[in-house]
């Protein structure tokens, strides 16, 4: 099979950087929607058309009753579900990525500017740069990357209300 290190990285990169209320959604995300659809979904739904009777005898009725009673798939519906709402989470540890990125490079760069300056006398105090991250290492939620992260909610919130009123008119 493939490699699941780098997606087992994702993952924890977004425990680590997620609210609890994040974390439980992510949760629900992968095991109650991603196994069932992926396990149990095929076997239950998998052939939904054979069942199905018109009360006509014309040629490709039954058909075109099936795409009026139910014109998309649940299968794909949920597929479909699972994308739109899993996109604005995976945006925003895309984001949360770049700025982990850019702040290795920036101390980086720091750390070979101090290796080619002298050692600073003692008399001159450290420079304090305000950095991205707090206490426990984690990246600080502001700025650009806290508006990221309400746009996320906002986004991923709307996008679970617009479903259950698609899954209701379904």
């Amino acid at each position: 099979m493939g490699d699941w290190s780098f997606l087992g990285r994702l993952l924890e990169n977004a425990q680590e950087h997620s609210t609890v209320i994040g974390k439980v959604w992510l949760t629900v995300l992968f095991i109650f929607r991603i196994l069932v659809l992926g396990a149990a979904a095929e076997d239950v739904w998998g052939d939904e058309q054979s069942d199905f009777t018109c009360n006509t005898q014309q040629p490709g009725c039954e058909n075109v009753c099936y795409d009026r009673a139910f014109p998309i798939s649940h299968i794909r519906f949920w597929a479909l579900q699972i994308i739109f709402v899993s996109t604005p989470t995976l945006i925003y540890l895309g984001h949360v990525l770049h700025i982990v990125r850019m702040e290795e490079k920036k101390k980086e760069r720091e750390e070979e500017e101090q290796l080619k300056r002298e050692s600073p006398s003692p008399k001159e105090p450290p420079q304090d740069n305000p950095s991205s991250r707090d206490d426990r290492g984690r990246v600080r939620m502001a700025g650009a990357l806290l508006r990221t992260y309400v746009f996320n909610i906002i986004f991923k919130t709307l996008f679970e209300v617009g479903f259950i009123a698609g899954q209701y008119f379904l």
